[in-house]
């Protein structure tokens, strides 16, 4: 049985793990990993999915400022053992962290991925057309969603910046 639950203090090592397996080094030169390097990911929002014995997979959230347009968050990366890809677990992961986004009064929610993937979820290019990541990153990648019935992202502009609490 598949298990999500929020991450705890132990997940860090068999995390980096899952994420050295399914994401490679390249993880490491990634624009969003701009933002979250130093820092720590949004309080109650990095799930891990379990299958009794391992980690199969991980999603943060991340807090950033959304250019001109105050708070939001980075989510990634989302990432799941191969062995359970098209499984669900991807998209379990997914809801997990929307829903807990939304229900902790998070406004909106920005990624860089697959926009055929994401766009189920509700995430489209339009939210962030205004935004800029720091370095490079491919803009049709580039995708906001807003939470609930809001329009947080609405006429945004500028680029993200970083604003989570540091690592010790």
């Amino acid at each position: 049985m598949i298990v999500i639950d929020r991450e705890n203090s132990l997940s860090h090592v068999e995390r980096e793990k899952l994420l050295d397996r399914v994401m490679g080094p390249a993880r490491f030169q990634k624009s969003s990993e701009l933002l979250r390097r130093g820092r720590l990911p949004a309080d109650g929002l990095a799930f891990v999915a379990h299958d009794g014995k391992h980690m199969i997979g991980t999603v943060r959230l991340w807090n950033v400022k959304a250019g001109d347009s105050g708070s939001s968050l980075l989510l990634g990366p989302l990432a799941v053992e191969k062995a359970y890809s098209g499984s669900g677990v991807g998209a379990g992961l997914m809801y997990a962290a929307l829903n807990a986004a939304q229900s902790t009064g998070h406004k909106s929610v920005l990624l860089v991925g697959d926009p055929d993937y994401y766009a189920r979820f509700g995430f489209h290019a339009a939210p962030a057309n205004g935004l800029l990541m720091p370095g490079h990153f491919d803009r049709h990648r580039f995708l906001g969603i807003n939470l609930g019935n809001g329009d947080a992202l609405s006429g945004s502009k500028g680029i993200l910046r970083a604003t989570g609490e540091m690592t010790h």
